[in-house]
């Protein structure tokens, strides 16, 4: 079986209750996430007992809001199209990372999930999970904030890139990231005042980036180029923990396979497709160290 024939045998009352987005679901799910970072940024900033202990769990929060970002491309969070726009928008700014640009750039990921020259998210993706030169490099994190920082600026400058950007989107592109660099000039001249900045947002999202790298190589890597998502995505069973960090995108074949559901819906979606996926590892400790393994 693949994708398309499990879509088609899905009833139309059935699509229709699985992708059935909720505020409530969506506001309990992000006052949990919010809730952690602040009671962190609280913590690290009064200089409480091991305050310095929280900074990577800081990071990783703080990391993990990339997932929202991703769910608010799709507008899938929230029933009401204003919370999933400024969802987006505020969970890019924390990690340098463009919504309206991402949302183009993601797009372009779905229609071509895996295929070598088409998929911009996972070019020359092969590379990073067989040697560890390029490996270490992709997890430390700076090949990922050094190309955010250059489509930012491109995008500033009135000059964004990428065959997948469509001409009436790039006055937008550019308007976001000017605001988005005024921001980030006023965060940086608060150090002259305090290092509050760089203790409960800076350091901590440096720490917390390669733990999302190796979660999101989980996601195609290794999987075959080509146009099947039941293929050329994987699904990973883990903590109940990380799938609140990650709003449930480790059920990724799930969520490539009908991207309209929801992320409080992909377990039901799940329980539908799980013995037709033909990519599932147990946790991202057993990926990673399958990879490293293969080296």
């Amino acid at each position: 079986m693949d994708h398309r024939t499990f879509l088609a045998s899905l009833s139309p009352d059935t699509v229709a209750a699985l992708t059935r987005r909720s505020d409530a679901a969506g506001l309990r799910h992000l006052a949990g996430h919010v809730g952690g970072i602040a009671l962190c940024t609280v913590w690290i900033a009064q200089g409480w007992p091991l305050w310095w202990a929280l900074l990577p769990l800081q990071g990783v929060a703080l990391a993990f809001l990339f997932t929202l970002e991703h769910e608010a491309t799709h507008k899938t969070p929230f029933a009401t199209e204003a919370l999933n726009e400024w969802a987006g928008r505020m969970a890019g700014l924390v990690l340098l990372l463009p919504f309206e640009w991402f949302r183009y750039f993601h797009l372009a990921h779905h229609r071509h999930t895996n295929i070598d020259g088409r998929d911009p998210e996972l070019a020359d993706y092969d590379g990073r999970l067989d040697r560890w030169g390029p490996f270490l490099l992709h997890v430390s994190g700076w090949p990922y904030w050094s190309g955010m920082a250059r489509v930012l600026w491109q995008n500033a400058m009135g000059r964004p890139q990428g065959d997948y950007l469509p001409d009436r989107a790039k006055p937008r592109l550019t308007r976001e990231a000017r605001w988005m660099l005024g921001i980030y000039t006023a965060a940086l001249a608060s150090l002259v005042v305090t290092p509050l900045v760089f203790w409960v947002w800076l350091l901590p999202v440096a720490l917390g980036q390669p733990v999302l790298r190796l979660y999101l190589m989980a996601e195609h890597g290794r999987c075959p180029k080509v146009a099947d998502m039941l293929d050329n995505t994987r699904t990973t069973h883990t903590s109940r923990l990380v799938r609140f960090l990650a709003w449930n995108m480790p059920y990724h074949t799930e969520h490539h396979v009908l991207p309209q559901v929801p992320f409080h819906q992909l377990p039901a979606l799940h329980a539908r497709l799980q013995p037709h996926l033909k990519h599932q590892t147990d946790g991202y400790v057993r990926f990673t160290a399958d990879t490293i393994a293969r080296f």
